[in-house]
């Protein structure tokens, strides 16, 4: 399963708005005979991939694959029938689908067939790495990312305004490996009239795109150009873009944006990049300026999943 896993990263940036999926065939001697992870939206799920690299070698074997297999007809046949028909004995399942048109459908299909299956064997490793699409699955919304960068006294810009560049290259191209692993990425009209942002992902690898997202107008000549223009409510936006098929965004608005992405609860996970530097009282504005929390009880509390160093910076990430 922890090779599955692995495969399934390849997957990250290829198969959205599906979920990104990893299979691995071993044999009845206990080898790996194929791998598989998910292609772009129409083409081979993780489980086709894989029994097409095995041939008859996938007869008697057991297929582990990080998410349920599905068993409806879509732009692609059911993965339980050519399992089924592979003549795989055994199916080791990490997590069950959350989606009403598979969950735990899959896995009847299969036991039906009397293939055996089995649930569970790395499902915390896949919850956290399939998360966007759980929560896309279960709310109709995208996980929502906040990413910030700021010195260690958490400002965002100096008095004068200039807020380029207080976290280091390395951190910047980190950054860029969360814009393409996201579906968009949502800024403040006023970001883009202050810094004309292109909000590209070009220093990834792969490189993917997200769509850009402008709380408010932006200028005709701006580099972000062509957008998404919004005015109105974040949870109408939400609902906007998770209809249209956005699993993830990433928020990278200023202290205002951020604020009120926080205020209104719509925040999955915060990604903050703390540069060694210290800007002091009159250092500008604030990580999260727009937000207030009156008292104690009031603190939005979540947990540290990852604390490394980028570059000369340190890059913490909070689940909320």
């Amino acid at each position: 399963m922890a090779r599955a896993i692995a495969v399934a990263r390849v997957a990250r940036r290829v198969s959205p708005p599906n979920p990104w999926v990893g299979a691995v065939i071993v044999d009845q001697s206990g080898q790996i005979v194929a791998t598989g992870s998910t292609q772009e939206p129409g083409k081979a799920h993780a489980e086709i991939v894989a029994l097409g690299e095995a041939g008859e070698r996938a007869r008697g074997a057991t297929l582990y694959v990080t998410l349920e297999p599905c068993c409806h007809q879509g732009r692609t046949g059911p993965c339980t029938d050519a399992i089924i028909n592979a003549g795989i004995s055994r199916v080791v399942v990490a997590v069950l689908d959350p989606d009403p048109l598979v969950a735990e459908k899959g896995v009847a299909a299969l036991t039906e067939a009397g293939i055996a299956v089995e649930i569970g064997d790395g499902e915390n490793d896949v919850r956290e790495q399939l998360a966007p699409y759980f929560w896309h699955r279960q709310t109709g919304r995208p996980y929502v990312i906040l990413k910030m960068g700021a010195t260690l006294d958490g400002r965002t810009a100096m008095a004068d305004g200039t807020s380029q560049w207080i976290t280091s290259a390395e951190a910047r191209r980190d950054a860029h490996e969360l814009r393409a692993d996201s579906d968009a990425i949502v800024v403040g009209a006023g970001t883009v009239r202050a810094d004309d942002p292109e909000l590209t992902a070009r220093d990834a690898s792969p490189r993917r795109d997200p769509r850009r997202v402008v709380l408010g107008h932006a200028p005709a000549s701006a580099r972000i150009q062509p957008c998404l223009e919004f005015s109105g409510s974040l949870d109408h936006l939400l609902d906007q873009l998770g209809a249209d098929g956005v699993v993830q965004i990433l928020v990278e608005g200023g202290a205002q944006v951020a604020g009120s992405f926080l205020h209104a609860g719509l925040v999955n996970r915060v990604v903050a990049y703390l540069a060694p530097a210290v800007a002091g009282s009159d250092g500008g504005r604030g990580m999260f300026d727009q937000l207030r929390t009156p008292t104690m009880e009031a603190l939005r509390r979540g947990r540290f999943t990852e604390v490394r160093l980028v570059g000369s910076d340190i890059r913490v990430d909070v689940e909320l």
